[in-house]
């Protein structure tokens, strides 16, 4: 097998099993959730830090790990990423504590794993480009970027699968493909350009890093319950952590132009194509973030149970209703990556990006108790836009600097489409749970009227919207917690009628979805919205002005590093 192959399959493993590992925990939270013990009503915070924390870890150190790989190599960083991510894989599979503790382990483990991830997903992109000459990089990066968008998808289609037999097999799963994968890595050449006299940027790591955290920590907990409020953006720790966050983020370009090695490289934003494509694609994660999220949220939360589909069932369901979306990925990801090397990247990713803004507008069209045919429809029309922008927009970014700099600018590429994803959950959890606060109770109220038990009002309308969000997203009733807490005198008074109705999977999906669907339209409508500000900046980034470069081998590389010249 040529060396650009093996470079690209050992990456293309690497990528799916990184993506696949955030997707598959999504969906398999109720199946995670039942297996450790934790009640579901009452356990927000974990719901966000087994899902954020991961992708913030990820985020955070990405660029730092870009730098190091300039400096010490990519290959040695990429393959201890690899045996990081399978040792963090075991660790989940083997969780030995239920309860709180099992949920702060997995939240730990994930956090280990996210170290690994970081390492070789910060060097995915620059093996590839230092792999394949100039006139086949779009094809391969296309390639690559079907395995990391499609991964996000299967991933859900694998975990709606290995949560029906055992919640420790989606860890488990992750452990073959890091074990191949490192294997696989022992094949692979160190021919990138070290820039050895380069630093480690301590100021504007420690900038960066707490800044991400500070600001989604305080939205975090902006989200839940503060004393006798449904949430507690009134908090004044929650004020102190965003304000914290924010301050930081806007000292950090400050910083990086001050310091001597900086790990974000500003004066590559001085390059048009660099700037506008990453721009963009930082608006494509939200929205990419934003669809596993809402869409499972809309599938597992309301339309499987009020179609019949047992809470125990709607994760399975859920992934194999999203496969239109993979589809579309699957097969528009090679074919633009190929267009794009023949006719340029700019109008390619444009029209990906408004075909994904006609998606969302369609979304936001649709009933909640929707026809699945023009759903799965519109799933497959949004994985064509996805697949048509991905690989063309990454290309254009490799292409856009030197050799020497392909580290540090895939690094950077990648903590902003990290960081986007994990903003995108703070940001529509927050559109959702502000929209469902203000219409839920009163759908409570009146939705108990109509099956004649009103009297459970008072009760059932305290439930917290971050409550009410996380049943639905984990596709379960809280009805039954809710029943179970009430005096056994005030159950026996309700006729059995009204038991029967208040635990079958129609009465709170319904209720749910008569307070979820405005913010439901919001979100999609918003999500419509970055689609075509990302799509206005593929149109604005210009021709294809790609580094003039040769590929070098082994050889050339050493010389390099040995001479400077």
């Amino acid at each position: 097998m040529q060396y650009k192959w093996m470079a690209l399959l050992v990456v293309l493993i690497s990528s799916l099993m990184g993506m696949i590992n955030i997707s598959i925990v999504l969906i398999s939270l109720p199946a995670i959730f039942n297996g450790i013990h934790i009640d579901p009503l009452n356990s927000f915070q974990y719901l966000l830090w087994i899902l954020m924390g991961y992708s913030l870890v990820t985020a955070t150190l990405l660029l730092s790990f870009g730098r190091l790989s300039d400096m010490f190599g990519r290959i040695k960083m990429f393959r201890l990423g690899l045996i990081i991510f399978t040792l963090g894989s075991i660790l989940l599979y083997l969780t030995p504590s239920t309860g709180d503790a099992g949920a702060m382990e997995i939240i730990l483990f994930r956090i280990f794993q996210a170290v690994g991830t970081a390492l070789f997903m910060a060097n995915s992109a620059a093996i590839v480009a230092d792999a394949f000459p100039r006139n086949e990089l779009g094809k391969a990066i296309g390639i690559n970027m079907v395995a990391i968008m499609a991964g996000q998808f299967l991933g859900l289609i694998l975990g709606g699968v290995l949560a029906t037999i055992d919640w420790r097999y989606i860890f488990l799963l992750s452990v073959p493909f890091g074990l191949i994968a490192t294997l696989l890595s022992i094949k692979l050449k160190e021919i990138s350009i070290r820039d050895v006299k380069t630093k480690l940027d301590i100021w504007g790591n420690l900038a960066f890093m707490g800044g991400i955290t500070l600001l989604l920590v305080g939205v975090t907990y902006g989200l839940m319950p503060y004393k006798t409020e449904l949430m507690g953006w009134h908090n004044p720790w929650v004020v102190l952590s965003m304000i914290s966050g924010a301050v930081l983020l806007v000292l950090f370009p400050f910083i990086e132009k001050r310091v001597e090695s900086p790990m974000f490289r500003m004066d590559l934003f001085k390059n048009r194509m660099f700037t506008y494509a990453n721009t963009a694609g930082f608006l494509a994660s939200i929205n990419r973030g934003a669809v596993m999220f809402v869409l499972i949220l809309l599938l597992q939360g309301v339309w499987l149970p009020l179609h019949g589909y047992s809470y125990e069932s709607t994760p399975f369901w859920a992934g194999i209703y999203m496969i239109p979306l993979t589809l579309g990925i699957f097969i528009m990801g090679p074919v633009s990556g190929a267009l794009s090397d023949k006719y340029g990247p700019r109008w390619i990713a444009t029209l990906g990006m408004l075909i994904t803004a006609l998606a969302f507008i369609f979304l936001a069209v649709m009933p909640y108790n929707f026809s699945y045919i023009e759903f799965g429809s519109v799933l497959f029309l949004m994985g064509v836009g996805s697949g048509m922008f991905g690989s063309p927009n990454s290309s254009s970014i490799m292409n856009s600097v030197q050799p020497q700099n392909r580290g540090v600018a895939s690094g950077m590429m990648q903590t902003l489409n990290n960081t986007a994803m994990t903003a995108s959950m703070a940001i529509f959890f927050t559109i959702l749970i502000v929209g469902i606060t203000q219409k839920f109770p009163d759908a409570m109220a009146t939705s108990l009227a109509s099956i004649g038990a009103s009297q459970l009002a008072p009760i059932f309308s305290n439930i917290p919207p971050t409550g009410a969000l996380f049943a639905a997203f984990l596709g379960y009733n809280p009805v039954d917690t809710l029943l179970a807490a009430l005096p056994p005198q005030v159950v026996a008074q309700i006729p059995s009628t009204t038991i029967s109705t208040l635990n079958g999977t129609t009465w709170f999906p319904t209720t749910f979805a008569n307070a979820f669907l405005p913010s439901l339209k919001i979100s999609f409508l918003f999500g419509a919205l970055l689609s075509i500000v990302a799509a206005i900046l593929s149109a604005m980034r210009g021709e294809t002005k790609t580094v003039e470069t040769k590929n070098l081998n082994t050889e050339d590389a050493q010389n390099i590093q040995k001479t400077g010249k």
